[in-house]
């Protein structure tokens, strides 16, 4: 069991992940957004956003592409296991 904490409200979630023995066939029943650089704005949001997304790359992820405009920014990646993530 994983208790993940939600930042805005500070209440512990439980999450649960489960290995199987099959590997991915069809689209993730899951997706995760990882709030990177709550509160700032602009080129710090993506300076931080980028930052995070260099910690991950070390660790197995991979980059697929950066989504940004005026108003947001997201660098979606995948997982060790192509599970698809965002950083928000």
């Amino acid at each position: 069991m994983l208790w993940c904490a939600d930042v805005i409200d500070h209440q512990a979630v439980p999450s649960h992940f489960q290995r199987v023995p099959e590997g991915k066939v069809v689209k993730n029943r899951v997706h995760l957004d990882v709030r990177v650089g709550t509160g700032l704005v602009g080129e710090e949001r993506l300076a931080a956003l980028e930052a995070e997304c260099a910690r991950l790359l070390p660790l197995g992820a991979v980059r697929e592409h950066l989504l940004h405009d005026d108003n947001d920014s997201c660098i979606v990646m995948q997982d060790i296991e192509g599970n698809e993530f965002c950083l928000h």
